[in-house]
Parts: C-alpha cells; structure tokens; sequence
C-alpha cells in the first residue's frame, strides 16, 4: 500500500523516494536551472556570495513593500542593480549542457561589477539629473547610460535570449537613423515617419526617465511581481507543490487515462502559484509524465499533455505570471479586477484540456491506475490542509477587499508562510525526535533556500522587463506605434473592400479578424525567442493599439481594452509550446524520452482550444465579465449560461481538431463539428445557439449508430 502523502512513485522510469533520479529528469532540471535560475553550479565564497545577495535582493523588495515611499526609480533601479549582479554571476555566456561552471570568470566579474555600477550611479545622480539639469544628461551621464544599454542587452543575452537584444538593437537603430534617411521618396500621405534621433537623445529617453528601461514594466517587476514569485518559492519550499499532485492523483488517477487527468488538475493547483511553464512541467512532469506512459500514452503525448496543462498555469488566477501585472497597470485597473475577469477562461481552459486528455484516453482506450498505488484521497488531504490556509487569504483578500493592494497582499502572505515554515519544521522534528531547536533549524535553511530560489527566478524577469523597456521608450519616442497602426489600417481597408459586397457588418468582421490573425502569428512568432512577459510588453506596445484602432475601441475604456490585451497575452503564452524553440517540450521531452520537436507539435495540437477561447473572449467579452461597457458587469445568471455554451463550443472544437468523438470523425462530421464550435464563438440569438447544439447531437448520434455495427475492436484500433 503506497503512502497517501507521498507522491507514487511505481514506474520504473521515475524517481522513488530516497533513490537517484533518472538521467531525464536530471537533464529536464539542468534545462529549468539554465534557462530560468542559471546554469552555474558556484562553490565555496562564490556560492555564498550569490546566497547573500539573493537573500538580499529579497529582505530589501520586502522592506520596500513594507514602507511603501520608496522613489519610484530608486525602487526601480535598485531592483536592476540585483539583477544584474547575480546574472552575471550565475548565468553563463556560453551553457554546457552536462559541465555546469563551477567558478565566475574574470570578464563577468568585470561586467557585473560594471552594469551594477551603472545602476548605482543613476540613483545617485538622478536628483541632479531631474532637478538642476532639467533632464539634460552631461557628457559622464550619457556615457554611464551607454554603458547601462549596452550591459542591460548582454545580460539579457545570456538570461533570456538572443531574440530580445536583436529586436531592441533593431528599434534603437530606427531612432537614430529614422526612415526618411534610409527611403527616398514619399511612402504616402498616411504614413508618419519621424526623421531620426541623437544618441544622447536616445540615452536620455531609455535611461534617465520613467519611459524607457525604467519604465512601467519594471516598475511592476520591483513593486509587485517579485512579492509573487517569492511566495510561489516559500509555498513549494512548504511542500505544497508536492501536496497538490498528491491530491490530483488520488481524485483522478484511477479513472479512465487518469494520469493525464491527475496532470491537468496539478499543473492548475500549481499555476495558482507559479507563472513559469518549464518550471511546472519538471516539477510535475517527474512524477505524472512517467505515469502517463506506464497506462499507454506514447512518449511525445506524455510530454505534450505536461507541456500544455504547464503552459495554462500562467492563465490561473491570482498569479498568472508578470505580464498580468503589467497588463493590470497597462489598463489602469485593479488587479482584483483582473483576476476576476480572467477566472472564467482559465477554467474553461482547464475544463476543455481535460476534455481533450479524455478523448485521447478514448482513442487509445486506456485505463487508470490502480486504486492500491494511488495516494488515498482523505489521507492526503488531512495531510496538508493548512497548506490552504495562505492560498485562502491571498485569493479572498484580493477578490473581495477592494482596498487591499497586491504588494501588501502578498506581502501578508509571506509573513504567514515564514512562521509556518518554522512551525511545520519543528512539529516535524519533534515528531521524529530531533527535537523543535533542530526542527528551527532546518526551517531557517529552507527559507534561506527559498530565498535564493525566488530571487534566481527574477533575474530573467527583472532583465526582461528592463530590456523591454527599451523597445517601449523607441516607440514613445519615435511615434513608430502610428506608423504601424497606419500600415495595418490600409491593410485592413482593402480587406473591407474586399468584402463590400457582403454587407458593412460582415466587412467590418472580415478586416477584424484578419489582423487579428495577423496579431497571432507575430505573438507565436516572438515567443520563439521571448518569454512570455517580454512577448506581452511587446504585443501591448505595438499591436494591440492597431487591433483598437481596426476593431474601433475606446483605448481609454479598459472594459473595451482588456479582450484585446487577453487575445495577445494568450498567444504569446502558446508560444512556449510551439515548435522549432519550445523550451517546456524540450523540458518535457528530456523526461519523457521521447522527440522534443514532435512532443512541441503535439502540445501544439493540444493547445489548439486555446487559441479558439482567445477568439471566444475577444468576441464574445461577457466570458471576461464584461457587459454594458464596464467590468464585472455580467449578472451571475447570463454568466452561467455564457459559460455552458462556451465549454460546449470548446469541446466541440477539440473533437474536431483531434478527429474523435465517440469514435473517429469523418470529413464530413468534422467540419459539422467545426462550423458548431465556430457558432458558439460569437454570443447570438438563442436559435444558433441550440443550432450548434443540435450539428454537435447529429455527429454523435450519427457515431453511436454507426458503432453498433462495427466489431467491439474497432474502438480500440480507434
């Protein structure tokens, strides 16, 4: 009999409890460590050094948090100046898989010394720099600024890849030259083109302002994301993680293709807590990836189902990741606000995933595991039951106390978790007879560790956000936001022409959708090599005020506004599941065994449904609870009933895509899926509605009747 408090652990290809784990496993957490917390393994003083820094960088965000009248750009600024430090510290110019670095060599010393002092400086001079000088840089300034653009782009190189530092070098090469010293002649009157700026004049935007790398998206990284992602590494250090796929496991790992289940709702539970893809799928892919072959999925469907449940956990409320504080800023909203509006798609999506997970159990004809290896349900409840306490008071104190900010939220729920790691620590020590002192102990180690693990897991994200803001200070200061918006515009007025003969409605809709397929493809083509938080600033800066100006919305309404932003933040967060970069598949695939490439197309496949809710939240806004041009105005009533046709349109959808119903669809039924599921896109007159129901009842029926003529085999070929 397995115990209820531990994760199962009964396929051989996984890791029992007090053995080695598996050469996947161990390079699937290698790939996590390099691509989000740094791939040096440091001994000796450097080790320590980057554990009190880290610890550091979190006591001061804290205090920070705690005081609350800390200079918006001293904030900002002493938040980079950590950044920096410990990315050259810890994240290599060059990775080797396999051969981690054990020591920081001389010329990252020399560059994080320097980028950090470049930092330093800013907050010392800029009292200067905004009073006296008027916001004129001296000669020193605009040299030290040069520095800090040219430093901010190797560490985001090295962080978070080569992508971020091309598109940035490309924008600040548009603000110095300017189109109208590369093109002759007139592009049209339409087009706005600006004609070039000085490099001071760039060093002044990007570096001693609020409109460029200090902008608003570090501002949002230093005052709210880091309390975040620090509690999501205090919560896992508790051992809520571990918990979570416990109860997953026991609820739904017996059913049919129920370690796939287990997996959908774990990485759900998880992403209440954690923003990051990779990271979910090894930390819950090591235990429900190896399960999920043992039933009989392959290795590539394994990892793909882990990847896309993972990928979703940035779309669970409350932490949805930095790019929905950001968003939340973007907007001018409450984040409650937020969070509220985004819960409904994010169990819609959960809820089609399992649905999709089901259907392949189908088309497989698998069974779950057996109840004698499962964690037993009540057990493992009463095992951490107080983990909920913490996770109750952030989500009920966000939802429902409009006074309460994010900060001071998370804030409260750190303390809260710091005295239950003790507590927990030496109730467990005095249980085993070491005794509570020693029990205090080991609560300190970990919470240092903790430390060190939320603090690592910021570097990617401080630089991102610092290195996003160049491209946003480009765009402000070179008006390149209008001259793309006038691009798509003429695109968009031919595809109305286009289609005049159908009516001003459905021309209108046509020229809608085109650039909103124009908008997908960019955000899955950033996110190739940006993570999703740089893919969303991006996004926000430039395409969602073309989508506004196409579709006709207010910019200043946030209710008119936050579909849009939903549609781009939902596509760059498919990005990481989509082939040839697709970091979590690769994640996955190192666990699973299987081809990375082929488990991304699989994700892919998978995440699919996710696509269609974009197109479902954008058209139909009653899902964001939005209703008569303000948020949270869809009365309960109207909203379950939104809901139910949604979920039905969505599995629909999926039915379709994965050629499989009650049993595999036809050319004929698939499209009769499709165009049902395409109804329910779009709120109409009930008579649709129940039309789509009835084109979903015909395929199925049509399916059953033709099963019962078929030999009992044919499903399971199937």
């Amino acid at each position: 009999m397995s115990d209820p408090t531990r994760p199962i652990s009964s396929d051989p290809t996984l890791t029992p409890p007090g053995t080695e784990m598996t050469e996947g496993e161990r390079r699937a957490i290698e790939m996590v460590e390099a691509a989000e917390t740094g791939g040096r393994k440091l001994q000796g003083a450097q080790k320590w050094l980057v554990t009190l820094l880290a610890v550091a960088w979190c006591v001061y965000q804290m205090y920070a948090a705690q005081v609350g009248d800390i200079d918006t750009l001293t904030l900002r600024a002493t938040h980079l100046a950590f950044a920096f430090a410990l990315a050259y510290l810890v994240f290599p110019f060059r990775k080797t898989p396999g051969r981690p670095q054990t020591r920081v060599p001389w010329y990252d010393w020399i560059l994080g010394i320097g980028a950090t002092a470049t930092a330093v400086y800013l907050i010392a001079r800029y009292p200067n720099i905004a009073g006296e000088q008027g916001g004129t840089l001296t000669t020193p300034d605009v040299w030290v600024g040069s520095a800090m653009v040219i430093l901010l782009m190797l560490a985001a190189w090295r962080t978070i890849g080569i992508a971020m530092p091309i598109v940035a070098g490309v924008f600040m090469l548009y603000a110095l030259t300017g189109p109208r010293g590369l093109i002759r002649g007139d592009l049209g009157p339409q087009l706005q083109l600006h004609a070039g700026q000085t490099w001071p004049q760039v060093v002044g935007q990007l570096f001693a302002n609020t409109e460029g790398i200090f902008g608003t998206a570090i501002g949002v990284s230093a005052q709210i994301v880091f309390l975040f992602v620090l509690f999501g590494a205090i919560f896992d250090k508790l051992g809520a993680g571990e918990w979570f796929m416990n109860v997953a496991q026991g609820l739904l790992g017996g059913f049919r293709g129920g370690p796939a289940k287990a997996s959908v709702l774990s990485s759900a539970l998880n992403g209440i807590i954690s923003g990051s893809a990779v990271s979910n799928v090894v930390t819950g892919g090591n235990i429900t990836i190896g399960t999920m072959k043992r039933v009989g999925y392959s290795a590539e469907k394994a990892g793909a189902i882990e990847v896309a449940s993972s990928s979703n956990g940035q779309l669970m409320p409350p932490v949805m990741g930095a790019a929905a504080f950001i968003m939340a800023q973007n907007l001018n909203i409450e984040y409650r606000s937020l969070i509220l509006a985004a819960a409904i798609p994010a169990f819609l999506c959960y809820g089609a995933l399992l649905v999709v997970t089901h259907i392949e159990a189908l088309k497989l004809n698998l069974r779950g595991l057996p109840k004698s290896e499962l964690p037993r349900v009540r057990q493992t409840l009463l095992s951490g039951w107080y983990y909920l306490l913490p996770l109750g008071y952030l989500i009920g104190t966000l939802t429902i106390n409009p006074e309460a900010t994010p900060e001071r939220v998370a804030l409260n729920t750190i303390f809260m978790m710091m005295v239950m790691m003790f507590v927990q620590e030496a109730f467990f020590a005095a249980r085993n007879g070491r005794g509570p002192g020693r029990g205090l102990l080991d609560g300190g180690r970990k919470l240092i560790e903790a430390f060190e693990s939320g603090a690592r897991s910021m570097i990617g994200i401080a630089i991102a956000t610092a290195a996003a803001g160049i491209i946003v200070g480009i765009v402000t200061i070179t008006g390149l936001g209008f001259g793309l918006a006038d691009i798509v515009q003429l695109a968009s007025d031919g595809v109305r022409s286009l289609m005049a003969f159908a009516g001003p409605q459905v021309a209108t809709f046509a020229s809608v959708l085109v650039v909103l397929f124009m908008a997908q493809l960019i955000a899955l083509i950033l996110g190739m090599g940006l993570p999703t938080t740089a893919n969303y600033i991006l996004m926000s800066a430039l395409i969602v005020p073309i989508i506004a100006k196409v579709a006709g919305l207010d910019t200043s309404n946030p209710a008119q506004m936050l579909p849009v932003h939903m549609f781009v933040f939902y596509f760059g967060i498919m990005a990481d599941s989509t082939p040839p970069v697709a970091l979590a598949a690769f994640a996955a695939a190192a666990i699973s065994g299987g081809n990375p490439v082929a488990t991304g197309v699989q994700a892919f496949k998978y995440e699919l449904r996710t696509a269609l809710l974009a197109y479902m939240m954008f058209f139909n806004p009653q899902l964001l609870l939005i209703a008569n041009g303000r948020l949270n105005g869809v009365p309960f009533g109207e909203a379950v009933f939104m809901v139910i046709f949604a979920f039905i349109g969505l599995v629909a959808f999926s039915a379709a895509t994965m050629r499989f119903l009650h049993r595999k669809t036809n050319p004929v039924q698939m499209l009769l899926l499709l165009i049902a599921s395409f109804i329910l896109i779009i709120p109409t007159q009930i008579v649709w509605n129940l039309t789509a129901l009835a084109l979903i009842a015909a395929v199925y029926f049509w399916q059953k009747a033709g099963s019962r003529s078929e030999p009992p085999a044919t499903l399971s070929a199937a």
